[in-house]
């Protein structure tokens, strides 16, 4: 259930207050009080059988004695009663409440339903939704709504504030009145028994009222549905988070590297980021990054350029954007000259621009102008420390001029406090950010290219795969099968390279040996030099225990070591099983780079991937990042880039480039492997090196665990369904393949568009042909599947690659209640009966997704259309225009 009735508690017209008082100090009390200061114009119904009046108003003894059914009713009574008032409420037909009270979840029905489960039960076969329990309340300024026992009252606005915290709503709205900072919502969730983070952001998403969501977040509950809803809003607007407790790692699994390093907070920011969220580190944060982005323009790059009047704060300026890995712009010679002419010869010859410190408005102006139009220029920072030369407002004036008509984002600071406060207040009149210190600017201008890298995220075409591959699921499965039925949950060395090599991750070979002996007759047939290791399910890092033996170049060596190593390891670990050893041959590759991919299992998003720096000290380096499968090429390439290890594959001195088309194509391997398998809870791949010649992984630890998860499930992303190919024959004969839109097509999804003709493409989109820009077409090919599902049918070509024939696609609303169909076959496609295959292809799928009905607008006049529809069973729904017939399929 997500937005289902969810209008009766953003938007409603009455509202009952139960358990409402007139004792000091009660929560009912300050609800009633705070409605009626409120103003809201719709009915207010207090509930108490202990009163006849509250508050000027006729005060009702029962939710049954009350004269109307109320949209909305806010619920402050005892823990006890809460369910008993849900049932009460829905049996009257009320479809929204919001519940104040506190303990919820840790008291018992005698039934042993904990209370807060009592009160879901009660709600559901009314589908009444719930807003808490043990919140504040909730206040909707453009309804004069405060249905709230919050100390004060929110301003209209356009920003809407979602909080897990109830205390932290009081404070900001303290902070926001004295601020001047309205809201369209101002929404306490509490415990988030039924509504959460995600209905509330599907809401919020189409509301015209709100321009960005602002959300201060403890934890989330349905990762999927976070997930689906917010990448769907932030495509349309802004969402801005706070997320506390970046301290508090996740409990943590000492068997692999991946789960030492990983914390819960380093996946959250990953899920956020996925999700085009974009993460703050405080409350003014959050709403000066709003603010920000409410006066930003598209930015076409991150370069960015200082100008000021001060070598100190310029230089401010640059530490704090490179901590925030940002880019300082280097000036073209062009710039350089014009600067030369334009300024005194003091000026400081580069980037930060320092025009000196008696420097006039017009001086402000020529630098800004020439700085502009540097096409190596992305956004200007320009920086003021007041004088008595020159009063503050009249360079600001210059600025602002000399900004008139560029595309390029200028952000400004002017430093002081009295001095400058009539230059800060021209700024925001003339649309321009302003900040008091060059470290708000700077981080100011780091969100803003974060948000566009979130964006580029979203709407990014990826790459092609380098090669088509099948794993060999069969032999994975074996594997973890063995282990599992023998209680094991660490794989040894053999058992994890052999679930690499299904997934086509080039491993060293590896033997097993029980004996000395046996580990020199190996190292033989094998050839030396080799590396031997302890083998044991007990032993995870072998080098702690002087478990590893390095170049071992004769037979005699060998045995000699693996005599010494079992001795060592039985003083270190007397406890500890002995399997036996490992032979491998080494592997001398002076120019490699040992890099670690991992993976584990975070309990709220589900699998999460790791790429960094690998080698012996990988948790002293920690030098890591973090993504949520599926990956594609493009989101690989991503993950490895925002490591600092990414900077030496590209190559330096005489080190060559590694393949980063190889090395992102690995990553995807292990994306898909830790999709395929619910039962690997972790990975580690470390060390893989990594260099010209390509990439090989000397050891692999495994963890598995029994799952009870089934398939994809546990992924917060629903991935590609490759399970719904299909090929379908056409009247000609000809064989095409059905299969789900991927985010790849899009070039040839281009093509598509373009073989069709202006009137079939009038007759789908209603509106006469127009090539579709890339943010619509990127809107088109990268769905979320578990939201929408578009099919195309597929031919192929040389090379490798295809062309696409026809689409169909269904939009489902968040609620799985209905569909609304489109379908386009191109032009010399039609006749095949290719639309047909389409068109049955998506019912089924809706049908089995649990779909109630499938809708669709057709044009009158497109009367083939119209007759397939009939036969494939629609019915006219009745909501007809005059060129525009709605049909609809009961599923």
């Amino acid at each position: 259930m997500t937005i289902r009735n969810l209008d009766k508690l953003f938007a409603p017209r009455s509202v009952a207050v139960i358990g409402a008082s007139d004792r000091p100090s009660r929560v009912g009390t300050v609800v009633l009080d705070n409605l009626i200061k409120g103003g809201f114009a719709g009915a207010i119904w207090p509930v108490n059988p202990k009163y006849r009046h509250l508050h000027g108003l006729h005060c009702y003894a029962s939710v049954r004695s009350l004269p109307a059914v109320p949209d909305l009713a806010v619920i402050a009574v005892p823990p006890q009663a809460v369910p008993e008032q849900i049932e009460k409420l829905g049996l009257i037909g009320c479809r929204a409440a919001v519940v104040l009270t506190a303990g919820l979840s840790s008291e018992k029905m005698p039934d042993g339903r904990t209370l807060q489960q009592a009160m879901l039960d009660a709600a559901k076969p009314h589908l009444l939704r719930i807003l808490g329990p043990n919140c504040v309340g909730l206040l909707i300024p453009g309804l004069r709504l405060n249905a709230s026992f919050a100390h004060t009252d929110a301003q209209p606005g356009q920003l809407a504030f979602v909080s897990q915290s109830g205390a932290l709503c009081t404070i900001v709205l303290d902070w926001a009145k004295q601020h001047g900072i309205g809201f369209s919502h101002f929404l306490s969730v509490g415990d988030s028994a039924d509504v959460d983070f995600g209905d509330i952001i599907d809401y919020l998403a189409s509301d015209p009222q709100t321009r960005a969501i602002l959300l201060y977040i403890e934890s989330v509950k349905n990762a999927r549905k976070f997930m689906s809803a917010a990448r769907a809003a932030a495509r349309n607007k802004p969402i801005v988070a706070v997320k506390s407790g970046r301290n508090a790692r996740a409990a943590q699994a000492a068997a692999s590297h991946t789960g030492a390093l990983a914390g819960g907070d380093d996946v959250y920011t990953a899920a956020l980021r996925r999700a085009g969220i974009l993460r703050v580190d405080g409350v003014e944060e959050l709403f000066d990054t709003v603010e920000t982005l409410g006066r930003s323009r598209k930015m076409p790059g991150e370069r960015l350029a200082i100008v000021t009047n001060g070598g100190g704060p310029g230089v401010m300026a640059v530490d704090t954007l490179i901590e925030h890995g940002g880019t300082l712009a280097d000036l073209s010679p062009e710039t350089m000259t014009a600067l030369d002419a334009a300024l005194p010869v003091t000026w400081s010859r580069g980037n930060p621009v320092d025009i000196i410190g008696d420097a006039p408005s017009s001086r402000y102006a020529d630098a800004v102008k020439i700085v502009l139009a540097d096409p190596g220029v992305d956004a200007v920072l320009v920086m003021h420390a007041p004088t008595a030369i020159v009063p503050s407002l009249e360079p600001a004036k210059a600025v602002i001029e000399a900004s008139r008509g560029t595309v390029k984002n200028v952000i400004t600071c002017w430093s002081g406090g009295e001095a400058v406060q009539a230059a800060r207040k021209a700024f925001a009149e003339a649309g321009l950010a302003s900040y008091e210190t060059p470290d708000a600017a700077v981080r100011a201008f780091a969100h803003m290219v974060d948000y566009r890298r979130n964006m580029k995220n979203l709407m990014e075409i990826p790459a092609e795969l380098p090669e088509d591959f099948q794993p060999d699921l069969a032999a994975v499965r074996k594997v973890i099968d063995t282990a599992l039925a023998e209680n094991r949950t660490m794989l040894n060395e053999i058992e994890g390279k052999r679930i690499l090599a299904a997934y086509g991750i080039p491993a060293v070979p590896t033997e097993a040996a029980t004996s000395p002996d046996e580990a020199a007759a190996a190292a033989e047939r094998m050839g030396l030099p080799v590396a031997l290791k302890i083998l044991s399910p007990d032993i995870t890092h072998k080098s702690d225990v002087g478990g590893v033996a390095l170049n071992l170049s004769s037979t005699a060596e060998v045995r000699t070591a693996a005599e010494a190593m079992l001795a060592r390891v039985r003083q270190h670990r007397p406890q500890a099983r002995i399997d036996g050893f490992t032979v491998q041959p080494m592997i001398r590759r002076a120019r490699a780079h040992e890099l670690i991919v991992g993976a584990l299992t975070d309990p709220i998003f589900g699998p999460a991937i790791m790429f960094g720096q690998g080698g012996v000290g990988v948790e002293v380096i920690g030098d890591r990042a973090i993504a949520l499968p599926p990956l594609n090429m493009h989101l690989a390439d991503d993950l490895i880039d925002r490591t600092k290890v990414s900077r030496l594959l590209s190559g330096y001195r005489d080190f060559p480039p590694v393949d980063r088309a190889a090395l992102a194509a690995l990553l995807i391997r292990v994306s898909q492997l830790i999709s395929d398998h619910a039962e690997i809870a972790e990975l580690d791949i470390n060390p893989l090196y990594a260099d010209d010649q390509g990439m090989i992984a000397l050891d692999a630890r495994v963890v598995v665990r029994p799952s009870a998860v089934v398939g994809h499930d546990r992924l917060a992303i629903r991935p590609y369904p490759s399970g719904l190919e299909q090929i379908v024959e056409l009247r000609s004969g000809e064989k095409v393949l059905l299969r789900p839109i991927r985010p790849e097509d899009e070039p040839a999804h281009v093509d598509f568009v373009n073989n069709v003709s202006a009137e079939d493409y009038r007759l789908r989109f209603f509106s006469p042909m127009r090539s579709l820009p890339h943010t619509e077409m990127a809107r088109f090919t990268q769905i979320d599947y578990e939201r929408e599902m578009a099919f195309i049918a597929v031919r192929l070509v040389e090379s490798g690659h295809h062309e696409t024939l026809g689409v169909v696609r269904a939009i489902t609303d968040p609620d799985n209640q209905r569909a609304e169909f489109a379908v386009l076959v191109r032009s010399d496609m039609k006749g095949q009966g290719l639309g047909e295959h389409l068109m049955r292809k998506i019912i089924d799928y809706c049908r089995q997704r649990g779909t109630r009905e499938i809708v669709g607008d057709i044009l009158r006049e497109n009367q083939a259309m119209r007759t397939l529809a009939t036969e494939l069973g629609f019915k006219p729904s009745g909501r007809t225009a005059s060129d525009v017939v709605e049909v609809i399929l009961p599923l």
